[in-house]
């Protein structure tokens, strides 16, 4: 019995051995680079993308028009909240504009 067992086990070995090369064989070289095009002045560069300032934008500009429907009994506080919001919006254009 122990033969036996002993030969399962070298069989598996030489078996698992054999496969090894094909766990591990060679993978593909990544894609080259492009070669390098010439930079475009800063004047003819897009715009960079804020994704995140201009939902900021489009959320605050939405909560301006709730507010402005909403009913006007809130002794005052939700005219401050529109400044607020006012002041948030130009604070926001001012960001953009100063990354361009």
């Amino acid at each position: 019995m122990t033969k036996k067992l002993s030969l399962w086990a070298l069989a598996l070995a030489v078996l698992g051995a054999g496969l090894l090369p094909l766990a591990f064989r060679a993978q593909p070289a990544p894609p080259k680079p492009a070669p390098a095009v010439a930079t475009p002045s800063p004047a003819a560069a897009p715009a960079p993308q804020h994704p995140r300032v201009d939902a900021a934008i489009h959320h605050l500009e939405e909560a301006k028009h709730e507010l402005e429907a909403a009913p006007d009994e809130f002794h005052g506080h939700k005219a401050k909240a529109i400044g607020h919001i006012d002041q948030a919006l130009t604070e926001c254009h001012r960001a953009l504009e100063s990354v361009q």
